[in-house]
């Protein structure tokens, strides 16, 4: 690289710490920290989730596992697609009936109790912490392989400005930095596409210079039974997960939330199609490249510089956006649905405040860990979403939908899925290639609808 993209990149990162910083001022409360003002129209809604969710197991993870295996990534990857579509239509339209909720715990304590959102709060903290450590790890790469610093002084420093701006101005710090990300990865990453689709002279030349079974589905590397397993992994596994939860309750109105949540899901079709095509690329250009460098190499070889500076900015951008809203939903999960209900005499607004922002530092650091010990950033998500979906998806849709629920169903199913889970991928090691979360949530959700019947019917 020359002098030209290392000033943009700094550039880039001063400006996203400063601003991130700046909108800190004037925050009082966990509410402020956790969903802002909740006035946000649904260009915002769209932009921040969007951001939010093309994490760098979607981007750097995607490229690498369709360098790997195939277009057959790209279309499991359409299930997560598929799931913000289903949660615009059935579940964001329902938000308004949440007017006074600021996380997942809340929720389901309305449906199930405080014992429901302590559990709640402790499933969300390890699966932000985890998919926060998949961010850190893309991070300490991206930094290796751009800048040449060693991958864990790249994730002290990514992650350090991450850290500080989602700490000091919260829910509104993200969002407002959400969007400027969500704008330089918008263009920065499909120029990457274009650049080296020109260097290899064209769609046709690929084609020829990558196997066969890369475009088939569900290709060589992977059976039919495994591959519908993954499409529901994707579908499943992020779920109404916190930050995503908290996006609807910062909308303007139900109608502006349902909007942008459409708008993402149907932005995320195109873009999982660009990042898994710039595995293709990097395959054609290098088919001995070491997979986990995919996106960064195409970057680095195809463009010139200035645009790879800004290009390098947005895949900065990718990890960072992920990153700071499941820091921000982890904090305000620990300190709402661990810590107030758990506490005998309650903590004031300052404190509340005081102890969410420690904890979004505490998470940063312990997702530093998590990155250093996996290193496939996919594969960390994929190990993140056991803590989720298993346990909780099937009862929190369920209150939000708006669904007669009983305390039994819940403890029923919390039961079957996390049995489930272990079962399946501990004891008998994921036959036919199929996820434990994918046989978790229908354990649970069976268990939910039994147990919830039997014990509507003995209250009558």
């Amino acid at each position: 690289m020359i002098m030209l993209d290392y000033a943009i990149i700094i550039l880039y990162l001063s400006a996203v710490l400063l601003l991130g910083l700046w909108s800190g001022k004037g925050m009082k409360s966990l509410q402020d920290f956790a969903v802002s003002h909740r006035s946000y129209t649904s260009m915002v809604i769209f932009a921040t989730l969007s951001a939010s969710f093309i994490g760098g197991g979607f981007s750097i993870g995607n490229a690498e596992k369709v360098f790997r295996l195939g277009i057959v990534n790209i279309v499991a990857l359409w299930g997560f697609s598929l799931k913000e579509l289903l949660v615009a239509r059935f579940i964001a339209p329902r938000m308004g009936n949440f007017p006074d909720v600021i996380s997942t715990g809340d929720i389901m304590e309305r449906g199930y109790g405080k014992a429901a959102k302590v559990v709640t709060g402790f499933f969300s903290v390890f699966l932000c912490a985890g998919i926060v450590g998949a961010q850190v790890g893309a991070m300490g790469l991206i930094f290796n392989v751009f800048l040449g610093i060693e991958p864990i002084w790249g994730i002290l420093i990514g992650c350090g400005i991450v850290i500080a701006y989602s700490t000091v101005g919260g829910m509104r710090a993200v969002v407002l930095t959400d969007i400027i990300q969500f704008c330089v990865l918008a263009i920065g990453i499909p120029a990457a596409l274009v650049f080296g689709i020109v260097k290899l002279g064209g769609f046709s030349a690929i084609k020829a210079a990558v196997p066969a079974g890369h475009f088939s589905i569900p290709g060589e590397a992977m059976t039919t039974v495994a591959f519908l397993s993954l499409f529901l992994t994707f579908l499943l596994g992020e779920t109404l997960v916190p930050p995503y939860v908290q996006r609807l309750l910062i909308g303007k109105d139900a109608a502006h939330t349902a909007r942008g949540t459409m708008l993402s899901g149907i932005f995320s079709i195109p873009f999982f199609a660009i990042t898994g095509a710039i595995g293709l690329v990097a395959l054609a250009l290098d088919p001995k490249l070491d997979p986990n460098l995919a996106m960064p190499y195409v970057i680095r070889t195809v463009l010139p510089a200035g645009v790879r500076g800004i290009v390098i900015a947005g895949v900065i951008s990718i990890v960072m956006s992920s990153a700071d809203s499941f820091l921000n939903g982890a904090a305000t999960s620990c300190i709402n649905d661990l810590v107030k209900p758990l506490r005998k005499n309650p903590l004031s607004e300052r404190q509340e405040l005081l102890l969410a922002k420690l904890t979004n530092c505490f998470v940063g650091v312990f997702a530093v860990i998590f990155a250093i010990k996996i290193r496939s950033v996919l594969d960390i998500l994929i190990y993140a979403y056991n803590f989720w979906a298993p346990v909780i998806l099937v009862p929190l849709a369920a209150v939000l939908l708006g669904v007669r629920v009983t305390k039994a169903g819940f403890v029923a199913g919390t039961v079957a899925g996390i049995a489930g889970v272990l079962i399946w991928n501990g004891l008998l090691r994921s036959p036919a290639g199929v996820n434990g979360l994918v046989i978790g949530v229908f354990c649970n959700l069976i268990a939910f609808v039994v147990a919830n019947k039997l014990s509507a019917n003995s209250a009558e």
